[in-house]
């Protein structure tokens, strides 16, 4: 399905791609306060079950999304069969999702209520690793679900965007991913960033690999919120 546009602009419309720019906006630009704290938060597993809104998208399109392993071209099947789709064949069906179906992704339970109140104390930014193509529908799909804040684009690592955007502002900062390569990125780069872990589909979590003796894993938006308040305040 194809987003209706807002009627008018939103915060979370203000996009910047980092494959087109060679460092970090200014917060400033993003409307953010140098002087305060900032969160810097995912998107996909995060603030949305994305795994959950992909398996929708594909099985409209006669495919299965089984749950076996954290990953996510290698989790899809064609029905009855033990092999999973090639590799650029479910490529195809993820680019086609961030066009047409990624509006129809449910928000994690508690995420948008987190945000509002980690927001009355800190800058909130969202990095995410979406496809340029899908920018848009992103974009307008937190301003309907009440996360409204600035979006930025990345693509691989997000130590360097992440660390670059924490080292302007005067506060703390927290960064929250689900994927371990991204928390291990931001470790290395921006190293007095605290980093959070969170896995929002019940069925991955046993399956996503972890290291919570270099990144704090909480599951839960409501615990999450309370430990990133405290890591920046």
């Amino acid at each position: 399905m194809v987003d209706t546009p807002h009627p008018s602009p939103s915060p979370a419309d203000t996009v910047v791609s980092a494959r087109s720019a060679p460092r970090a906006p200014q917060v400033e630009s993003l409307g953010l306060d140098p002087g305060r704290p900032l969160v810097i938060v995912d998107v996909d597993e995060v603030l949305g079950h994305f795994m959950e809104g992909f398996g929708a998208f594909l099985a409209e399109r006669g495919l299965e999304f089984r749950v076996e392993r954290f990953a996510l071209f290698q989790n899809i099947y064609r029905p009855g069969e033990t092999a999973h789709l090639e590799i650029e064949e479910g490529r195809r069906h993820y680019d086609d999702f961030f066009r047409y179906g990624s509006g129809e992704m449910r928000v994690a339970e508690g995420a948008a209520e987190a945000l509002r109140r980690l927001a009355e104390q800190a800058g909130v930014v969202i990095l995410t690793n979406a496809p340029g193509q899908g920018r848009l529908a992103r974009a307008r799909w937190l301003g309907r679900n009440d996360l409204d804040y600035p979006l930025l684009l990345n693509t691989g690592p997000k130590g360097p965007l992440a660390g670059a955007l924490a080292e302007q502002v005067k506060g703390p900062a927290a960064f929250i991913d689900d994927l371990l390569p991204n928390l291990d990125s931001v470790a290395e780069t921006a190293p007095k960033v605290a980093r959070f872990q969170h896995v929002a589909d019940p069925r991955l979590r046993p399956l996503a690999p972890a290291a919570p003796d270099r990144h704090t894993r909480i599951d839960d938006w409501d615990a999450l919120r309370i430990a990133i308040a405290d890591s920046i305040s």
